[in-house]
Order: structure tokens, then C-alpha cells, then sequence
């Protein structure tokens, strides 16, 4: 035998033996608590996309791969479930939406959808006969752009209709409310009351209050209102919680809660009563914020339940009310150029403090003098006190210039933007901006082109919480009507996988979070969505047929549909 046979029957004869070896030292893997199986899972893990068995041992995935992997973790007390005909997803996340705000419009006067004002009033007349004698009737969703005269409404209606309750109504954009003149007194709005910094109050032709707030001039009105008590806050947070996970969600980022609905999600999550994953952000408040400053940031608490450790931020408001700010002004309202809410000096302050505390800041930016007044201030913040890993965002990033789309990428920033804005504002927003400034808005494909990740929303109770409309917004730019034919601006589309990550692995990165949740990956928490049919392969005009069969967190139901599965 040569000498280079010897060394090959030698160094076999090792590897044989060292494979012997590590054998006999494996031990039997722990036997799995859960295994999941289902036609098609799909993982959001690009080293496996597509498996079709999990299996889960406490909070946390052990596998995920073949059903016969899955089945080698099976032991004596193993739960199997099986799904035949369903889809499994992972866990879906909401990257900007208000949970106790949700929580409240569920039991305030529901406005969404209204055709005309005389619905909206139809509606608060109705809640008006049941409500206690001169207590506030509260409501939120109109919308004037529905209603063919696209103007303001003003108190005089809604005033000679429920004369004997003080009325407030949200817009749906939560950056305009309506009151009656009830409410007006209330408030002590008179013709002398002036503007604050950052809002309008919407005037008659002789200077009298129209009844309609935007933006700051909000608050007003609001100081007036009852605050609710913390025991009201906890059961719309529960609320809240409980609705969302009937259409999958599993994560939220709520965005700019008062420490008073900070406290109480601490203690929900504390106690085991909160059913979601709240990315909860500090309001602006400077005391608000020296408290959480001082506490630190805090990431995944109570078993991955809550963390608090960003900032929102406004920079200016909302496109439906004209007060999103903009670089020209506005085509349909000669001389306006939007409400500027927050100075540009202030959002850099906040963000420097921030960088300085460990802190994320996120920043509501809607109109395109906003987004690059906001993105100005994040580079001046970061070359102060830079941070490689800041994931810095901007919530909405609705209207950009053309010039500011590569700005995101460059500085890291993160664009938090919700698909089912575009398809609400489709129907109008050219008579807003004129043709030109549309190619830079609601711009998801430009974005992604550049290299940044787009974290999807809805900005519930604005936009309906469903995630298969904003599923089926993203891949369509169509309403739920799929109009209009082949989409709006169609080159702006999301793919599907795309759009399946804006609703799960990047809202988890965006909130420092990709390293526990976001995919189906062995070692993440075990949060999945089992859905109806296959949304990643069934055609966009049934997508919006969908429906969710079960909500999963950590392993477990936190909803059901009913009995549409195989268990034993």
C-alpha cells in the first residue's frame, strides 16, 4: 500500500472515530411542547422560506423545517396540531398604530365610512338619547373628502341637533376634531380666541369659530374634556389588545402615549393581562421624558411583552386637513403651506438627548418640507453625537421630494409608512399636491430601492386595523373595491414577499426587536398567524377574503376562530 493510501485509511479511520465519538456524546433532544403543521409555513427566514412543521418548547420555536424532522421531537406529552388547507405566517405586527385610542373608538360614536355630515350627525343623535343629561358625546373617523364638498363642516348643524350635550369628533386623521357650540363653550372659544403655534382654528367669514380644530389647536378644546380614569385606560387597552388579535396581530408600535398609559401597559404586562406586544413610544413631554431617561431604555420586558425606549415626535400634520407641511402649497388651497407643529431646533434637541440616552426617536412626517426638516435635524443629531446602530424613523413619509428619497438609506433612517394611507387618500390627493409631487408620494418602491427596509401600519383607528387590506394595499395600490384597474401609480407596488416582510421581520427590526421575533426561526418567540388561505399565492382580489383562524403568542391561543383545526 503507498504512503498516500496509508495517510487516506488512517485520517478515515480518525474521522470515523471522531464521528463515533460526537455521536455517543448527543444526547435525545428535549422533546418539543407544541408541534405546528400546515400545508405552507411560511418562515420570513430566508435560509428556509418555506417548511411545513414548527415545533415550540415553552415561548420559544426548537424547529422548523419537514414534518419528519418535527416528529423526531415528538414525545409523550407533545401537543400536535395540525392545519390542513391553512397557511401559517408569521406573527403580524402593526409598526404604527394607537391600541388605547382603539380601544376607545370602540365604544365611542363610530364615524367611519360616513357618506355626508348629515350621517355624521345621525349617528351622534342616536348615541345622544341613551348618554347621561349634559354629559361630552365623543366620536371619531369623519371625513369631509367623503362627502363630495370637500370643505370643513362647521358647528351650526350638529350644534341645532344635540343643542344639550357638548360634542367632539375626531377626524379620521386624528389632526382635526369638530365641536358644537356646547362643546365651544365648554372650551371658552370665542371670535378673541387666538391661534397657538402649530394649529388653526378653523374660522367663519367674520372671524367666529367654525367649530373644526386642526393640529395643535386641538388641545383647547381637549383640556376641557374628562380625562379618563386609569381604570378606563386599562379595560381600552384590553380592548384594544383583544380586537387586534382577531385579525392577527401579535406586535404593535403605539406611538406617543402619556405616561399615565405607559404605567398602565407596565402593569398589564406585569401582570399577564396584555395580549399583544406593545413597542410603546414616550410622548413628547419633556418630564415624561426625563423620567424614562432616567430609567433607561427598556427592551422586551415581561417575556418580550412591552419596551419602552423611544420617542415620537411631530413634525407637522396630516394631508386630509391640509396641515401636512409642504415645500409649495397646497394646489387646492392657494397661500397654505401646512402647519409645522414642532420647531426643527426642538426635533434635533430631542434626538441629540436621545443618541445621549440609548434612546430611538421616531417622527411624524407627512408633507415633504416636513420630511426633510426632520431628516436635516437627524443628520445635524448624528454628526453631534454619532451611533452606528440609532434606527432612527420617520413615521408616514407620505410626500417626499424627489431629492430626499436617497437620505433615508444614507442616514439610516427608517421610513414607517402605512399602505392603506395611499389607498384612503388616492381619491383626492392629486386636487392636494397637483401631478408632479405625486411620483415622490406614498413612494414604496423608490424607498426600497435604495436599500432601506419600509416597517408597514395602519395608524389604527385612523386606517381599519384588517392587515390583509394592508397586504393587499401594498402588492395592488388598490382600494377594497380593487380600484383603480392595475393600481395607482403601479410602479410604486411592494412584491408580495416584500409586503409580507413590512408586516413582520421589518417592524421587528425597526423596533430592535429582529433578534426574538419578526420570523419563524429556531430560538424566537413562537408567534404565528394561521390563516385561511394561501395569501402569498391567491390572486389580489381575494386576498381581502382572508380570514384569520388563530392568533398565536409565545405558543399560545390568544384567539380562535373556531374549530378549523385537527388537535389531540
Amino acid at each position: 500500500m503507498g504512503a498516500f493510501s496509508t495517510r487516506l485509511v488512517v485520517s478515515t479511520a480518525v474521522l470515523v472515530l471522531i464521528g463515533a465519538g460526537r455521536g455517543r456524546a448527543q444526547r435525545p433532544a428535549e422533546p418539543a411542547d407544541l408541534i405546528v403543521t400546515a400545508d405552507r409555513i411560511y418562515t420570513v427566514d430566508q435560509s428556509r422560506p418555506l417548511v411545513q412543521a414548527i415545533a415550540i418548547r415553552g415561548t420559544r420555536i426548537v424547529y422548523a423545517g419537514p414534518r419528519l424532522g418535527a416528529n423526531a421531537l415528538a414525545g409523550p406529552s407533545t401537543r400536535m396540531l395540525d392545519f390542513p388547507g391553512r397557511t401559517i405566517v408569521p406573527g403580524l405586527a402593526d409598526a404604527h398604530g394607537h391600541l388605547t385610542e382603539l380601544g376607545f373608538s370602540l365604544q365611542d360614536v363610530d364615524l367611519t365610512g360616513a357618506k355626508s355630515y348629515d350621517e355624521v350627525i345621525a349617528r351622534v343623535v342616536a348615541r345622544a338619547r341613551s348618554a347621561p343629561a349634559g354629559a361630552w358625546i365623543e366620536g371619531h373617523g369623519w371625513d369631509q373628502n367623503r362627502w363630495g364638498n370637500t370643505a370643513f363642516p362647521t358647528e351650526g348643524p350638529l350644534s341645532k341637533a344635540v343643542p344639550d350635550h357638548p360634542v367632539v369628533l375626531d377626524r379620521v386623521d386624528g389632526h382635526a376634531l369638530l365641536v358644537n357650540a356646547r362643546g365651544l363653550a365648554a372650551a371658552g372659544v370665542t371670535k378673541a380666541t387666538r391661534d397657538p403655534a402649530g394649529g388653526r382654528i378653523v374660522r367663519m367669514p367674520d372671524g367666529s369659530p367654525s367649530g373644526v380644530f386642526v393640529d395643535n389647536a386641538q388641545e383647547i378644546v381637549r383640556r376641557v374634556v374628562p380625562r379618563p380614569t386609569p381604570d378606563q385606560i386599562k379595560h381600552a387597552i384590553v380592548a384594544g389588545a383583544a380586537y387586534a388579535n382577531r385579525w392577527g396581530l401579535v406586535s404593535v408600535h403605539d406611538p406617543g402615549e402619556p405616561q399615565e398609559v405607559l404605567e398602565v401597559l407596565d402593569d398589564l404586562a406585569r401582570t399577564g393581562q396584555l395580549s399583544l406586544r406593545v413597542y410603546a413610544m414616550i410622548s413628547d413631554d419633556s418630564a415624561v421624558i426625563a423620567h424614562y431617561f432616567a430609567r433607561g431604555p427598556q427592551s422586551l420586558l415581561y417575556d418580550g411583552h412591552l419596551s419602552i425606549r423611544s420617542i415620537k415626535m411631530y413634525a407637522d400634520g396630516a394631508l386630509g386637513s391640509r396641515g401636512a407641511a409642504l415645500l409649495d402649497p397646497y394646489s387646492d388651497d392657494p397661500g397654505n403651506y401646512g402647519l409645522l407643529v414642532s420647531s426643527p431646533e426642538h426635533i434635533k434637541a430631542v434626538a441629540i438627548a436621545a443618541l445621549q440616552h440609548g434612546f430611538q426617536v421616531c417622527t411624524h412626517a407627512i408633507g415633504d418640507r416636513a420630511n426633510r426638516l426632520v431628516l436635516d435635524a437627524y443628520q445635524a443629531a448624528l454628526a453631534r453625537v454619532p451611533v452606528a446602530d440609532h434606527r432612527f424613523r420617520i413615521e408616514h413619509a407620505q410626500i417626499i421630494n424627489f431629492a430626499d428619497i436617497p437620505r433615508f438609506a444614507e442616514l439610516g433612517v427608517i421610513p414607517s409608512m402605512q399602505t392603506t394611507h395611499q389607498t384612503s387618500d388616492m381619491y383626492w390627493a392629486e386636487q392636494r399636491l397637483g401631478g408632479g409631487r405625486l411620483y415622490g408620494a406614498y413612494a414604496w418602491h423608490s424607498l426600497l430601492q435604495t436599500g432601506v427596509i419600509i416597517p408597514d401600519g395602519t395608524d389604527f383607528p385612523v386606517e381599519a386595523v384588517n392587515p390583509m387590506r394592508t397586504f393587499h394595499s401594498a402588492i395592488s395600490r388598490q382600494d377594497e373595491h380593487d380600484w383603480p384597474p392595475g393600481g395607482w401609480h403601479p410602479e410604486q407596488k411592494m412584491t408580495r414577499e416584500e409586503a409580507l416582510q413590512s408586516m413582520t421581520i421589518w417592524p421587528a427590526y425597526a423596533a430592535f426587536e429582529d433578534s426574538v421575533m419578526g420570523s419563524l426561526t429556531p430560538g424566537k418567540y413562537a408567534d404565528f398567524v394561521v390563516l385561511d388561505q394561501d395569501i402569498m399565492r391567491a390572486p389580489p382580489e381575494e386576498i381581502l377574503a382572508t380570514h384569520v383562524v388563530a392568533t398565536y403568542i409565545g405558543g399560545q391561543p390568544v384567539y380562535e376562530r373556531g374549530a378549523d383545526s385537527t388537535a389531540h
